[in-house]
């Protein structure tokens, strides 16, 4: 457990009453929604793509990140996903960077190949 995700359950458990958590999925993955999840703690992973915004709503902070995504929890006006295991997270991480290294390969040989046209040279090798 990473000493941040213990300050958080800390944090969390130490609330009066029941508490819950709405986190957005993202870059971080979803270690601190699995600790959460082990202590007992209502723990749910909002799909940021499917949230509604406030209309009107141009400034992003952190502070009113906060206050619309405990709004949407209270009112249940979430699209949850599924918090994988690690084992999951571990596998989707191994395709998408196998995914980044084939398009990376994929755009140096289209560069190398017009490079090499611009100056004349075609290759029809096959």
């Amino acid at each position: 457990m990473s000493r941040s995700w213990g300050e958080v359950t800390a944090w969390v458990t130490a609330l009066p009453g029941l508490a819950a958590v709405i986190l957005e999925a993202g870059p971080t993955g979803y270690g601190l929604a699995r600790t959460l999840l082990w202590y007992g703690i209502r723990t749910v992973v909002a799909a940021p793509s499917k949230l509604q915004r406030p209309s009107g709503a141009r400034v992003k902070t952190d502070a009113i990140d906060a206050e619309h995504l405990s709004t949407l929890l209270r009112l249940d006006g979430f699209t949850a996903v599924t918090v994988p295991d690690e084992f999951t997270e571990a596998a989707r991480g191994l395709v998408r960077a196998r995914e980044d290294c084939r398009s990376d390969l994929m755009r140096a040989c289209h560069r190398g190949s017009k490079l090499l046209a611009r100056h004349g040279v075609v290759y029809s090798g096959g």
